[in-house]
């Protein structure tokens, strides 16, 4: 018959186990919460997210639109009688960083700012693409005189005329520092005047650090 120490000792193991077992499985319990207005938004750890892109759009866009706003009402015209209309054919990633999903918020963001001036509207984005398929063209093939007309005149069959073709670029520049480094997050915006051919351009730049090791986020 076994003693009191005795079962005790085989005890021990077993009642360790099933203590550790739901901690151990806790370790991969994902929680979430949802952000209120004036909650900051999260700063990813490994590449540009909401902390990076909502402010460079927000910035590039503004200044742009408020620039070709300001010139508008130069010329003459305090309040124009019809919104200039902005044909915006895309984002072309330049960057260290895959976009993944944010390459079609960034899209939307812009769109929607556009949407929001006083002096400018966007083309719907399925006309655009619908335009671009029909005249077999990319859009950095819209630059060439004769490919621009093509792509005009296609837009004009669905009754989707515009002023102004719109691109975003997005480029970065990396600086290391032993395991940290810094990346620094360019937007850029060309507007080009498809009556006169000139170009306007605005930009916005975000730098972010990131450190790597357990201290990083100490060291931040």
């Amino acid at each position: 018959m076994l003693s009191r120490r005795q079962l005790l000792q085989r005890a021990a193991p077993l009642a360790a186990a099933f203590i550790a077992a739901p901690l151990t499985g806790c370790r991969n319990v994902q929680h979430a919460k949802v952000l209120g207005q004036n909650d900051a938004d999260m700063v990813g750890s490994h590449t540009a997210g909401a902390e990076t892109w909502k402010p460079l759009v927000q910035e590039s866009v503004g200044r742009l639109l408020g620039r070709q706003a300001t010139a508008i009402q130069l010329t003459g015209h305090e309040v124009p009688h019809e919104r200039k209309r902005i044909c915006f054919v895309g984002i072309e990633n330049k960057s260290a960083e895959d976009l993944g999903d944010f390459k079609e918020q960034i899209y939307q963001h812009i769109d929607t700012l556009i949407n929001e001036s006083e002096c400018f509207e966007p083309i719907n984005r399925r006309y655009v693409d619908s335009g671009l398929q029909q005249s077999g063209l990319r859009p950095e093939q819209l630059f060439i005189a004769n490919n621009q007309r093509l792509f005009a005149a296609s837009m004009e069959q669905f009754s989707q005329p515009f002023d102004y073709l719109m691109y975003a670029t997005i480029t970065s520049g990396t600086t290391e520092s032993n395991k940290d480094y810094q990346r620094d997050y360019l937007l850029t915006l060309e507007l080009i005047d498809i009556h006169n051919g000139r170009t306007e351009k605005e930009s916005a730049d975000l730098r972010k650090g990131y450190r790597r090791g357990p201290l990083g986020r100490l060291r931040s």
